[in-house]
Order: structure tokens, then C-alpha cells, then sequence
């Protein structure tokens, strides 16, 4: 089943629609919000149309996906949750500056993961700029272990940034490492602050 509709006690997690640019607008253009992401922020209508079309129409057009607007219970989206279906099943989220620091991007993904699990997706994997470390405790929230750091040129905004790649074994293989990254990027490293909760 193509995005299925979850709830939690406070969310609704449902595709996005044509209806919902305004609310995808809001959530794009958000400079603070969209500060460690790699495109840049919208800065128009049709800047969120067209993200819009290459990251949830096309999401929905396939057999299977997992591209979530995150919505509050009347069902106005204030962010976005996505699970890829292709390797290295990348686990990504998004909230408008005002739903943070409420427990709403963990609670969206507890949802979306026990999905995940339930559907038999293996894995996921989730990176943050090492300087957005709350988007770590996020990750780590949901069961994710950090893994390894690592440089890479970030496009399309041409930075240098250091990511830090965390994983989350849904099939029980605790031995499995995706490896991806760090054999593309241009070093490696452990951090060991990352290493502990923080």
C-alpha cells in the first residue's frame, strides 16, 4: 500500500494533495527551518509546486512509498516525514519553526517506523549536520545508533558539511552497515561525543 494513513494521539501522517501547497509553502519556505536541509528554501508558489511534484507526486505514483505530510488532527500539514524505499532507505522529517520542541517529529516517526516494520522494510538510515544536534537526539529518540561521520560536499548549496549517519535495523540484523556514505565521501571518522546520549 502506497503512504498509508497513520494515527498517533495527536497527529494525523497522510499524503500530501494539491490542496496542501499553501501549508507546504509555509513549511518550504521557513528559512530557519530549512537551514541544515540541502535545497533551498522556497521562495515561491511554484517553487513548492514543483517540490511538490518531484518529492510526493512522483512518491504516490509508485507501488509503494512512505511520503508523509505531518498534519495536527484537523489535518492542516506543519511538516513532513519520508521513508525511501530505495537503498539506503533514508528517513528524513521536517516541522514548521513553531511545532518545535513538542515531541511531534518523535512521535511521527515512532508511527512511521512501526509501519516501516510492520510492511518489511529492513532498515533505515537518517544523517544530520554535525551541527544540528537536536535533529541526532530526534534520531536517537527513535531507536537509531549512531554509526559514523563523514564529509561531503553538499549540493546544491556547494558547503562543506561533516554528517553524522545513524541506523535503525528493523529486521533484527544488528550487524548490518550501510556503508554508502562513507565509501563516497572524502573521509570518515567516529566522533565519540556522538557515541553518548545526550
Amino acid at each position: 500500500m502506497n503512504t498509508p494513513l497513520l494515527e498517533t494521539e495527536r497527529l494525523l501522517l497522510r499524503k500530501f494533495t494539491e490542496d496542501d501547497m499553501d501549508a507546504l509553502f509555509l513549511i518550504l519556505s521557513d528559512e530557519e527551518a530549512n537551514r541544515f536541509l540541502p535545497w533551498f528554501p522556497a521562495r515561491s508558489m511554484e517553487d513548492a509546486e514543483r517540490f511538490f511534484e518531484e518529492r510526493y507526486a512522483s512518491v504516490y505514483a509508485q507501488p509503494e512509498g512512505y511520503a508523509y505530510a505531518i498534519c495536527m488532527k484537523d489535518g492542516h500539514p506543519i511538516g513532513y516525514i519520508n521513508a525511501a524505499m530505495a537503498e539506503p532507505h533514508d528517513f528524513g522529517y521536517g516541522l514548521r519553526r513553531e511545532f518545535w520542541h513538542k515531541g511531534i517529529a518523535t512521535e511521527a516517526g515512532r508511527a512511521v517506523i512501526g509501519r516501516l516494520r510492520q510492511d518489511g522494510l529492513p532498515y533505515i538510515t537518517a544523517t544530520h549536520d554535525r551541527n544540528n544536534p537536536r535533529s541526532g537526539g530526534v534520531m536517537r529518540n527513535l531507536g537509531m545508533r549512531y554509526r559514523y561521520s563523514y564529509r561531503e560536499q553538499w549540493q546544491p548549496k556547494d558547503i562543506s558539511v561533516i554528517f553524522r549517519m545513524y541506523q535503525l535495523n528493523l529486521d533484527g540484523d544488528e550487524d548490518r552497515l550501510f556503508t554508502g556514505y562513507r565509501d563516497r565521501s572524502d573521509g570518515y571518522f567516529i566522533e565519540e561525543d556522538a557515541l553518548q546520549p545526550s
